[in-house]
């Protein structure tokens, strides 16, 4: 016999995302980072056990977090006292990653699954010889040589370094250099050559027991940095590539892969725009560009993105780091020897 369909249940009320979120997040703001990037874990995938309970949480407050208005995003970062600036998805990920860093937390602090990461990071952006044509073959050559201090405990940028150097090869900086950088010949002419500057690099780094008592790694705002101008700077002054500059942190492809953005929206004026930022200082100051990224790396550290080390040079060679790799810190600053 046929039977009567059953009458279907009246359609349930769309949930409420910011009094879903109201008993999750009830929670002080923590000074601490979140040591995980989604795209880029601090331990392998294949590692890491994602039944454990504290997973699901996660999984049911992005949920949450997914169907709220942008309105209700800024509502609550602002009631738990956190950046309430920048484009939705911003903030969207902002508030993911506070109550993730909440939940791992709680659970490293009962034995669960939590991560590491790394104590300080240090930021660097050179600013080289050009010209304003540069010809295939021109060897760009370090004239400044910035370091920013980032403490990833305190989510502060704690000491800078500044040193100018003094080109070999052409010693003549072109009047495009010196409009773009700001450094003019004068203060080239008077600064060391690059391995005194390397030297005092390394004794800086070692003065604040960085790969000894502290773990760390570099940064930079790109490749370019290390695969290139170093690798160049150090063929030109005959001494061996810096075994502790070999691996490093490139922010664009954290940034592009923390925030789902296209590469495109990688500069550094985008960066900081979409961040709700403002470039501070001088542009192609070496040290003005280092703050600037230094700032980049501590929002992203505070929106809970894991910076970890993505890039290497191998045998001369630039190499993609795998976020499956173990993740190890910069070793202790060493002075290179000379190339043979």
């Amino acid at each position: 016999p046929n039977r009567e369909p059953r009458p279907k249940p009246p359609p349930k009320e769309p949930p409420n995302a910011q009094a879903e979120l109201r008993f999750l997040l009830q929670t002080k703001p923590c000074s601490r980072i979140c040591p995980d990037d989604e795209t880029a874990p601090e331990t392998s995938q294949s590692n890491r056990d994602f039944s454990h309970p504290v997973y699901k949480e996660i999984a049911l407050a992005n949920g949450h977090i997914n169907r709220m208005s942008k309105d209700e995003l800024r509502v609550k970062l602002a009631e738990l006292k956190l950046d309430t600036r920048g484009v939705k998805d911003v903030m969207k990920k902002r508030l993911k990653n506070h109550y993730k860093k909440q939940k791992l937390l709680q659970s490293a602090a009962e034995g669960g699954p939590t991560d590491t990461y790394y104590d300080y990071i240090c930021v660097v952006d050179f600013e080289a010889t050009c010209e304003e044509d540069n010809p295939s073959d021109f060897l760009h050559e370090i004239i400044e040589f910035p370091m920013v201090l980032i403490n990833t405990h305190t989510l502060q940028i704690v000491d800078t370094f500044q040193a100018y150097v003094k080109p070999e090869v052409n010693p003549q900086l072109s009047d495009f250099c010196v409009k773009l950088t700001g450094i003019t010949q004068e203060t080239v002419d008077g600064a060391d050559p690059f391995p005194d500057v390397l030297h005092r690099v390394v004794e800086w780094l070692q003065e604040r027991e960085l790969g000894t008592k502290y773990k760390y790694a570099m940064l930079t705002d790109g490749a370019w940095d290390m695969s290139k101008f170093l690798n160049i700077q150090c063929r030109i002054s005959r001494i061996r590539y810096p075994q502790f500059a070999k691996k490093w942190i490139n922010i664009r492809k954290s940034y592009c892969n923390f925030y789902k953005v296209p590469r495109t929206q990688t500069k550094l004026s985008t960066m900081l725009e979409k961040l709700g930022m403002k470039y501070e200082g001088r542009p192609h100051c070496g040290l003005d560009d280092s703050r600037n990224i230094a700032r980049i790396a501590v929002r992203m550290l505070q929106d809970g993105c894991q910076l970890r080390v993505n890039e290497r040079m191998h045998a001369g060679q630039l190499l993609s780091v795998p976020s499956s790799a173990p993740v190890e810190g910069a070793p202790p600053p060493r002075n290179p020897g000379n190339r043979e």
